[in-house]
């Protein structure tokens, strides 16, 4: 166990957990990440990989049951054949590294609760990804292919499809982005 400033973690610290976070620098985070969808050809580390998907275990889930399964995809032709599944092909082809988010469902206790959390552990990932400078993207529209990519990734029956996320350096420059205002989001205040 070790003791980072305020914060004791069970694990070591990766890198990112050993700097000091300047103050509303998580919030810049959150505003600047976007969905990157071109790749350059440098490689993504495996020790990269491993803290970008520990960022995402660290959602939040219901009874702490901890849904989520995760296969790691860099084989050209794993990629090739799930890029078959979704018209977003060219991401997936063009990604360093895919990595398949799964629901298991032998770890589930409330469907839609499991599901927000999986949908939560995506979003510390691509935090994660952003945060480490690199670029990513949540595929969803695979999902319509679900047992096919099941079947091409050979996972067990209990793990359910949830997103692929497409990561690599960004080839690409991110645009600005832009959200609601919060008069059109916020429907009362009591």
């Amino acid at each position: 166990m070790q003791v980072l400033g305020d914060l004791i973690c069970a694990t070591p610290p990766s890198d990112l957990e050993t700097q000091p976070w300047k103050e509303g620098q998580m919030l810049e985070k959150i505003k600047t990440r976007r969905s990157i969808r071109r790749f350059t050809t440098d490689e993504v580390d495996d020790k990269t990989i491993n803290m970008i998907i520990e960022s995402g275990t660290w959602a939040p889930s219901g009874l702490n049951n901890q849904p989520w399964k995760f296969v790691i995809i860099r084989d050209q032709n794993v990629k090739e054949r799930l890029s078959a599944q979704t018209r977003y092909a060219r991401v997936i082809q063009g990604a360093k590294v895919c990595i398949a988010v799964f629901l298991d469902r032998d770890q589930s206790y409330d469907r839609i609760k499991d599901i927000q959390a999986v949908g939560a552990c995506i979003q510390n990932m691509l935090l994660a990804i952003h945060a480490l400078g690199l670029g990513g993207v949540w595929l969803g529209e695979i999902l319509k292919n679900r047992e096919s990519v099941e079947q091409i990734l050979n996972v067990p029956e209990s793990c359910e499809l949830m997103a692929v996320i497409a990561l690599g350096h960004a080839d690409e420059k991110k645009g600005t982005g832009n959200r609601k205002p919060l008069e059109e989001v916020i429907i009362h205040r009591y």
